[in-house]
C-alpha cells in the first residue's frame, strides 16, 4: 500500500471511531475539528499534488508545489471556511462524515480574497466563504491556473 492509499484509509478510520462513538452516545458529537481537520487536509494536499509543506507556523501558505507555487489548504467539515490573509494559490476540501475527502476550490487565491478587499476585517480575523461560492468560482478557473494533481 502506498502512502496515499494509507492516509485515505487512517482517515476512514478516525471517521468510523467517531461515527461509533457517536452511536453509543447519542446527541453528542465526536467530529474531528481544529488542527486534526487541517492537517488531515494538509497532508492530503501533498500526497495528491506533489506538494513540500512548511512548518506548522508560516503565515498564509502551508506549502510550495514542485514548480515553485506557493499554495494555502483550507480543509472544513463545515459549508464554509474561513481565510485570513491572501494566499498566492488556495486549495479548498471538504472532509464528509465518512472521512472523505472533496476538492472544492483549486485555483488563484487573489479570485477568492477579491471578495474580501476593502471590508473592514472580522474580529476573529477571518472572513468566510460558503463552499457554494467557492465551488461557483472554481468553475471559472481555467486548468492552467490549477495546482494539477499527481496521476
Amino acid at each position: 500500500m502506498d502512502k496515499a492509499q494509507e492516509l485515505s484509509s487512517i482517515i476512514g478510520e478516525i471517521y468510523e471511531l467517531t461515527n461509533r462513538l457517536e452511536a453509543m452516545y447519542p446527541g453528542r458529537h465526536f467530529t474531528p475539528d481544529g488542527h486534526l481537520v487541517g492537517s488531515i487536509g494538509e497532508v492530503h494536499a501533498a500526497e495528491r499534488y506533489g506538494l513540500k509543506l512548511f512548518r506548522a507556523d508560516w503565515k498564509a501558505h502551508d506549502g510550495e508545489t514542485p514548480d515553485g507555487r506557493l499554495v494555502q489548504i483550507k480543509t472544513t467539515q463545515r459549508n464554509s471556511v474561513g481565510i485570513s490573509e491572501k494566499p498566492d494559490y488556495l486549495i479548498v476540501l471538504h472532509i464528509d462524515e465518512n472521512g472523505r475527502l472533496e476538492e472544492i476550490y483549486n485555483g488563484p487565491g487573489e479570485r477568492v480574497w477579491s471578495l474580501f478587499e476593502g471590508r473592514k476585517p472580522p474580529k476573529n480575523g477571518q472572513y468566510q466563504i460558503s463552499l457554494s461560492k467557492l465551488k461557483e468560482f472554481d468553475k471559472g478557473v481555467l486548468p492552467d491556473e490549477k495546482i494539477p494533481a499527481l496521476s
